[in-house]
């Protein structure tokens, strides 16, 4: 940060992400770099670790369409029919015996589901879920990745809008369930975070204890998602932008 001039930098391993609010700033420390390195400029950010970037009159959409559609590709799917929800009636458990002949490839498609989940908030709860059953997958698990991945179908190329101008309030909202679990009787517990309009962070997980009522289990995704919010704060500040507002839940 110089005066008002601010540059990010993003470094995972050899790929680079460059930002800022001055451009002959940002080109300055691209030449600064080149003398020390060897390294070469692509322009505008495009396709970032899977992610795409697609500008738009307001601001920029980040979604996986390409890695979701390699996704379906691998998983047999890329001419599966469509379906409006990636949720499923009944709950899962442990009980069924007719156990998958190759639980490779099911573990394969829920790593990829995971990081999918990167633009993707809405199959957080649904690959979240799956995910408990790796070490044991049966026929009933993969009929609800099936179920996941005939909704990627139709959804592969939604995304997040990131806009300019947005405000820099940050509100929350949670929700759990209780007991949801059949082997355990563990809850649920999830939330996702905005900051003005834009989600920025999103979580869906097993509670670590029992909750003892409804209640408990509200309060423990309460907790979760505030220890979240607190991070985000401390994380803005450091980034030299600080919270409009007090944040809502």
């Amino acid at each position: 940060m110089r005066n008002h001039d601010i540059c990010y930098l993003f470094v995972y391993i050899d790929d680079i992400l460059l930002t800022g609010n001055n451009f002959a700033l940002i080109h300055c420390l691209i030449t600064l770099l080149s003398l020390e390195f060897k390294l070469r400029d692509l322009g505008n950010a495009h396709y970032f670790l899977g992610v795409e970037v697609t500008p738009t009159s307001v601001g920029l959409v980040i979604s996986q369409h390409k890695y979701a559609l390699d996704i379906l590709c691998h998983a047999g799917m890329s001419s599966c029919k469509p379906v409006d929800t990636p949720a499923f009636v009944s709950k899962l458990d442990l009980l069924s015996i007719v156990l998958l002949s190759d639980p490779t490839h099911f573990r394969q498609i829920i790593g990829a589901l995971q990081y999918l989940t990167f633009t993707k908030p809405d199959i957080c709860y649904a690959v979240n879920k799956v995910c408990l059953f790796m070490h044991a997958p049966t026929e009933s698990h993969w009929a609800v990745v099936k179920c996941i991945l005939r909704y990627l179908k139709g959804t592969s190329s939604y995304g997040i809008h990131l806009t300019c101008g947005s405000s820099l309030s940050l509100h929350r909202f949670i929700d759990a369930d209780w007991a949801g679990s059949v082997d355990d009787k563990k809850s649920t517990g999830g939330y996702i975070i905005f900051l003005g309009t834009i989600p920025v962070s999103w979580k869906s997980g097993k509670q670590r204890t029992v909750a003892h009522s409804s209640t408990e289990a509200e309060y423990k995704a309460l907790v979760d998602g505030t220890a979240e919010v607190l991070w985000l704060c401390y994380l803005l500040t450091y980034l030299c932008f600080s919270p409009s507002s007090v944040t809502t839940i």
